[in-house]
């Protein structure tokens, strides 16, 4: 096999071994689970595979001061969705509004910060 490929599925495999190291344990714990899930794993993998792939620290701030705005309206996902299932609305439902209100949430936040001539 290509290295690309073997280095972009390697990428992959150590991505999913996360997600699925976090859903196990929440099984156990929703604590630790949660405690898991709450790191920035996605976004300090991320950073790590764009650094290792273009030794560019600036990409690396741009992202990450990006992650930082945008991790403000995605807070509305957290909030909503214990409400919503707590009130006794369908999980699925309740998923599929909490994914809307927070990307009306994210596009409220890219206008916010253009009007203060922020770059994403």
């Amino acid at each position: 096999m290509e290295l690309p490929f073997m280095y972009a599925l390697s990428k992959v495999v150590i991505t999913s071994l996360i997600i699925v190291a976090i859903s196990e344990l929440s099984k156990r714990s929703a604590f630790f689970g949660a405690l898991l899930a709450s790191l920035p794993l996605v976004s300090i993998l991320a950073m790590m595979w764009l650094y290792i792939d273009t030794r560019d620290v600036e990409k690396i701030a741009a992202l990450a001061g990006s992650v930082f705005w945008l991790v403000i309206p995605s807070l509305l996902f957290f909030i909503s969705l214990p409400l919503l299932l707590k009130k006794g609305m369908n999980f699925y439902l309740s998923m599929g509004l909490s994914m809307l209100a927070t990307a009306a949430c994210y596009i409220l936040m890219i206008k916010c910060l253009g009007y203060f001539n922020i770059k994403l």
